[in-house]
């Protein structure tokens, strides 16, 4: 489900971004917004979507956004204008939230606990996997051209994703199963994470603690680089470096294929290592990485921001989940999601559009670059301080569950 949204859509926006500006002329602003857009929307339905989730189950809700998605493309693939435009991107956010990455880690954390950041390195790796497709989607892109290789992506979208949203259905429970599918009489006891616990907080109580804030800045913060780097990767380098559009969706590729890699690291040191630590020394790659980008003087410097940022990238993202999961609770996981979504939204939304308005305003995307990986490395000192809450000052018996 993650690798069709990154292949088809997320990842392929940037180069959607170049075709759109030749063809329509729109300023990168514009295309910008447009991405961003769709971020903002995923966001504001953060909330709605975690209790939903909590409330219908996992299938029901991304059935209806599988339906969205479909629908948003065959509409993205008619668009004469950017009224047009913005719709079928209201339609695409929409489908892109409800079937994919707030309700995929839902479902995956009601299921693992021990090898809980394991298991969302797996299921990330669909992201990074349908990342690495972007030289196909540009290959299309060539051959059939852009309205095409979009309603062709609608047809995909409902074929494939409407059947494989009935695997994520219950819970360990309802299937006569055990979290971490071992029978808890049958383990022998070890060390837990940092901040694992057996009381799983509500959404009102999570919103209490500091840790709630400094996890979800701290995400925020991070992906205002993924962000702008998504949305503006394949403008920057095909009109600030000379590469063609083919040779700038390589290098757009090849981040995802790194990205697998992080996943993998992240996903064995996650559950062994302090999930804080690891997520700190990933800011700092994403600062590296893209300073290196914007300051390019050739294919060096632009190649070591690919393993930078795709490493960062990897061994973060799950984590940030994982650190929810562990401090929180599952049982109203997605709800606690949903509001954090809120806040991350300024990372996703902000990112692309400061670096969009400042490439406008200047005529090159350096200085947005540059704001933006200064202000993420930043962001370093909220993983510090995202110490795990203290239970019982937050907790109220009525209000919380215990495993059994």
């Amino acid at each position: 489900m993650q690798a069709m949204q990154a292949g088809l859509f997320l990842s392929s926006y940037g180069n959607f971004a170049v075709i759109l500006e030749r063809q329509f002329g729109w300023s990168k602003t514009a295309l910008s917004a447009g991405y961003s857009l769709t971020r903002f929307e995923s966001a504001l339905l953060g909330p709605a979507q975690g209790w939903a989730l909590d409330r219908f189950g996992t299938k029901l809700v991304m059935r209806i956004g599988v339906v969205m998605m479909s629908l948003g493309f065959f509409a993205f693939s008619q668009i004469q204008n950017g009224l047009h435009f913005a719709g079928a991107l209201a339609f695409l956010a929409v489908g892109t939230s409800l079937s994919g990455f707030l309700s995929v880690t839902t479902a995956v954390v009601r299921w693992f606990e021990r090898k809980r950041a394991r298991a969302l390195s797996v299921a990330s790796m669909g992201f990074a996997f349908g990342g690495a497709m972007a030289p196909v989607v540009v290959f299309s892109l060539d051959r059939i051209g852009w309205r095409w290789t979009v309603g062709l992506s609608g047809i995909i979208v409902a074929v494939i994703g409407w059947p494989m949203s009935s695997v994520f259905d219950g819970n360990p429970v309802d299937r006569g199963q055990h979290v971490d599918g071992v029978n808890p009489d049958d383990v022998v006891l070890e060390g837990k994470a940092e901040g694992v616990s057996d009381v799983h907080l509500t959404a009102r109580q999570a919103i209490k603690t500091r840790a709630f804030w400094m996890i979800s800045l701290g995400h925020g913060f991070a992906l205002l680089v993924v962000g702008s780097v998504m949305a503006h990767l394949s403008l920057y380098l095909t009109e600030e470096q000379g590469y063609s559009l083919q040779e700038a969706s390589i290098v757009g590729g090849a981040i995802p294929l790194v990205q697998l890699l992080g996943m993998v690291l992240g996903g064995q040191l996650g559950d062994r290592v302090n999930k804080r630590l690891l997520a700190s020394i990933a800011m700092a790659g994403h600062m590296v990485g893209l300073l290196l980008l914007t300051y390019a003087t050739g294919p060096v410097m632009i190649w070591l921001f690919v393993p930078l940022h795709g490493l960062a990238w990897g061994i973060r993202g799950p984590l940030m989940q994982a650190l929810r999961a562990d401090y929180f609770g599952s049982t109203y996981f997605g709800q606690i999601m949903g509001f954090s979504s809120m806040i991350v939204m300024m990372g996703t939304v902000g990112g692309p559009l400061l670096a969009g308005v400042l490439a406008d305003r200047t005529g090159s995307y350096q200085i947005g670059f540059t704001i933006i990986a200064l202000v993420a490395g930043m962001g370093t000192v909220f993983f510090v301080l995202a110490t795990p809450p203290n239970i019982a000052e937050v907790a109220q018996p009525d209000l919380v569950t215990t495993d059994s």
